[in-house]
């Protein structure tokens, strides 16, 4: 019998291999998988860029790695009871989280929106189905006035009024027979003026629910487990982010019976609010084995590359007449090497939204972000040597516009 390897080898010789394939080609044999596979984005006039912005939904967030590639293509293999594999699934990442419970949920978003649903109908299922009726229910969820964002609207999915405090005495005044959870934006911790500890103390001593939103917390990874072990009870993570699993699946992380109450809110159950968050096997399957690898790699090496990256990039764009380039790490969300780049506008000719333009549309494509006369760059999303391009177009955009 053939072996693949010698199948494509006289495949690759083939003057209409194109024409049996499609537009696709043979990758080539120092590729980790030699396919034979067609250029969709292409087929379909999709561009595709470097990643310089970071873990973005609009951009398509993050790369998943070839382990988790092939978990996905493992589970099409087979049918499974959905429940099934994620009860088992569940156990196995509160293992790896040190956590009571967890569960795979549609993204980040969707973890708000189940959670909340299930602290409002706890097991009960006439309850499930009800909502967002709330007639009968509690129907109110407390949050800072500094950590309203869009996302908040995950909560209000389910039919509740938010109520906004700012200071620990109007927290105090404003809990009520009505109140069903206390919400904190763990991005939004230097800015509200009450902290982890106050609000978790709150929720505990009326007996209400706290739940945290860390969408975009992973790195550092023991942001994986902090939380929990702060005293929140549910806490929720994007998967497509820094742990680069299925763009459209998170994490949910708690106590157990009240993410068995989420549960009960999510397919395959069908009479729910959450009936259009479907997480199928594949991306279930993709999610646990994109966070084992996540725990077991190096992240000092990784980190390391980042920087040296990062440097790259800064020096490249420092060395134009006019340019200052400041590299720092968010505190919370994004914790990672980061680039501002901002200039001189009597010397370099440019605002930012052009300086964006110009490396968006040029070759290859450079996505980045920032402000009006600033450019925001990552690397952790780039694949290595990336940076170098990047460094290069950079400069270029910059010197040019400061040679106009």
């Amino acid at each position: 019998m053939i072996s693949r390897r010698k199948l494509l080898k006289s495949l690759s010789s083939l003057p209409m291999v194109g024409g049996l394939f499609g537009t696709g080609l043979v990758a080539s044999a120092g590729t980790p998988a030699a396919v034979v596979t067609r250029d969709y984005f292409k087929e379909l006039g999709v561009r595709t860029f470097i990643n310089a912005a970071g873990t973005y939904t609009a951009m398509t967030a993050s790369q998943m790695p070839p382990e988790v590639l092939d978990a996905i293509q493992y589970a099409t293999g087979d049918y499974v009871n959905l429940d099934d594999l994620q009860d088992k699934v569940g156990e196995r990442i509160a293992e790896l989280l040190h956590c009571e419970y967890a569960t795979v949920s549609a993204g980040c978003a969707s973890a708000i929106t189940l959670a909340t649903a299930g602290v409002l109908s706890g097991l009960d299922k006439d309850k499930v189905a009800q909502i967002p009726d709330l007639t009968g229910l509690k129907s109110e969820v407390i949050l800072q006035k500094s950590h309203e964002i869009g996302y908040a609207h995950a909560i209000r999915n389910c039919g509740v009024e938010l109520i906004f405090v700012e200071t620990r005495k109007e927290l105090d005044k404003a809990i009520s027979d009505k109140t069903a959870m206390l919400w904190f934006l763990n991005a939004g911790i230097n800015d509200g003026e009450i902290k982890y500890d106050e609000w978790i103390e709150v929720g505990k001593k009326h007996g209400i629910p706290t739940f945290i939103d860390c969408a975009a917390d992973v790195p550092p990874v023991e942001n994986l487990w902090k939380y929990t072990k702060m005293g929140f009870d549910l806490v929720a993570f994007s998967g497509g982010k820094g742990l680069r699993g299925p763009q459209s699946a998170g994490l949910l992380l708690g106590k157990k019976e009240l993410i068995q109450a989420a549960r009960l809110h999510a397919p395959p159950r069908g009479n729910t609010v959450g009936r259009g968050m479907k997480v199928n096997k594949e991306e279930i399957l993709g999610m646990l084995v994109a966070l084992e690898l996540y725990l077991t790699k190096d992240h000092e090496k990784e980190w390391k590359l980042w920087e040296s990256q990062i440097q790259l990039i800064h020096d490249a764009a420092a060395s134009v007449d006019g340019v200052t380039a400041e590299i720092h790490v968010p505190e919370i969300a994004n914790h990672v090497p980061s680039l501002n780049v901002t200039w001189d506008q009597n010397k370099v000719k440019i605002d930012g939204e052009e300086a964006r333009a110009r490396l968006r549309d040029g070759h290859p494509s450079i996505q980045t972000v920032g402000g009006k006369d600033s450019l925001g760059i990552t690397s952790w999303m780039m694949q290595p040597g990336q940076e170098r391009i990047v460094a290069r177009r950079v400069k270029e955009v910059l010197e040019e516009a400061g040679s106009s």
